[in-house]
């Protein structure tokens, strides 16, 4: 049968290989199977041999150091099979493989515990801060603009957008390693303006909870805003190291709108996206995720706003009126949950349809999407990516108020501050709608 010894290899390593890289190896056979048999042994020669997988391999706890050098001493025998990066401290690698590589490493490697497909992640897209009550919040006789808090985020860049100027503090790119801001996709830009725009360019009527909060750009996503699990990792390793090398100027706050449809595992730590931004969040990190925009469907949390840690963000449609919450709502794209762990998600809703913010000129995004330009300067954009920022710029006021809290106590304050809806699913709406006026203490 042809592709026999594969169908053996992950039956013989299920436990050791996740669902979706077992149906990719087996689907590597699918257009081959009407062929003639005399070029059976051909074609599965460049399958075993010439197709490369990405994936994350993850060690067994303890054994990060053993299980790399056992895994690079068969890829060293192998065409096109190499580690690409290292996340020791979540014990996993992304490399490149081919299927006759992975056989050898699960049968000779004594170290792996599981192997994952790097697949693609995705940015979450489908008048905000006045209905947060995020303006003119005045705490020891001082207005809370941000001033003095970092952001990063990690995202498809940021353009250096009149609205941020001087604020752009650093840039880090993933995908083209760049060094001077840019967003040829623009959905990161506007996540910026979100959580941090000033307004500079229209008389300050279009400007973010944290106008005057410093930014990071973590470029982790490509034009067409797709990335992988490799690229969001290291996009969140990286703001730790950051922290780590600069212990006096750290990155408070890390705004994550990108996800991809979460997998079953025994638990959601078990999913190394998860892993990631939970060992950001253990850094001192305040990490806020999008909660995704599969709604109106239950248990469509995206990972890895699945954490049980992470502050999950859903959308709320305020429809445009700030002043009165009577006619607000959830928005229908917000991804509801449980979690696919049955956990309660998500943890609270931001403002997050047909938010104006900032726009990167000649961007995917900009060039596909004319009729969404507002002016010269700004974009409205529907989603919780948007919802997430906005709500990371709130989250940047109460650092600024008391930058001792920790991401826990930043959690606790914003969900017990949230104005509730009564007898709400908790699964759709959180604790409630996100007020900052509430939950930032008073003097």
């Amino acid at each position: 049968m042809f592709g026999y010894s594969m169908v053996q290899m992950v039956r013989a390593h299920a436990e050791k290989l996740e669902r979706p890289l077992r149906v990719k190896l087996l689907d590597l056979y699918q257009p081959f199977l009407w062929t003639p048999c005399f070029l059976h042994n051909l074609f599965d020669g460049f399958i075993k041999y010439g197709k490369k997988l990405p994936v994350i391999i993850e060690f067994e706890k303890g054994c990060y150091e053993a299980g790399c050098s056992e895994v690079k001493k068969v890829m060293n025998n192998h065409f096109f099979n190499g580690i690409k990066r290292d996340f020791s401290r979540i014990a996993c690698c992304s490399a490149e493989v081919t299927p006759k590589g992975l056989e050898e490493m699960l049968a000779s490697c004594n170290h792996i515990l599981r192997v994952y497909l790097n697949r693609e992640v995705r940015a979450l897209l489908d008048v905000a801060v006045p209905s947060t009550n995020a303006k003119e919040i005045v705490r020891n006789n001082t207005v809370l603009t941000g001033r003095g808090v970092t952001i990063a985020v990690v995202d498809t860049g940021i353009y250096p957008h009149q609205d941020l100027f001087g604020r752009i503090i650093g840039f880090i790119d993933f995908i083209k390693n760049r060094t001077d801001p840019y967003d040829d996709n623009g959905h990161g830009t506007h996540c910026a303006g979100d959580a941090a725009g000033n307004g500079a360019a229209s008389s300050f009527r279009y400007s973010g909870p944290a106008p005057e909060a410093n930014l990071i750009g973590v470029k982790v996503l490509n034009k067409m805003g797709a990335g992988s699990w490799e690229t969001i990792m290291d996009g969140i390793e990286w703001c730790i190291q950051y922290n780590e090398n600069n212990p006096a100027n750290k990155i408070e706050i890390i705004s994550l709108s990108v996800g991809s449809t979460a997998q079953s595992y025994e638990s959601e730590n078990d999913d190394p996206m998860v892993k990631i931004v939970e060992e950001a969040w253990a850094s001192g990190i305040t990490v806020f995720v999008a909660a995704g925009n599969e709604g109106p469907e239950a248990g469509t949390i995206a990972s890895p706003g699945i954490s049980n840690q992470v502050i999950t963000v859903g959308a709320l449609d305020d429809r445009d009126t700030a002043e009165t919450r009577s006619d607000d709502d959830v928005a229908g794209f917000s991804s509801r949950g449980p979690t696919i762990y049955g956990k309660q998600k998500p943890d609270i809703l931001a403002p997050g349809v047909s938010i104006i913010s900032l726009r990167s000129p000649k961007s995917y995004l900009d060039k596909r999407q004319k009729s969404y330009r507002v002016g010269k300067d700004y974009f409205v954009l529907s989603g919780t990516s948007m919802a997430t920022p906005i709500c990371a710029g709130v989250g940047a006021l109460m650092k600024q108020h008391r930058p001792d809290l920790s991401p826990e106590e930043v959690k606790g304050l914003l969900m017990n501050g949230a104005d509730l809806w009564t007898d709400r699913d908790h699964n759709i709406y959180g604790a409630g709608y996100i007020n900052a006026n509430n939950f930032i203490s008073p003097d």
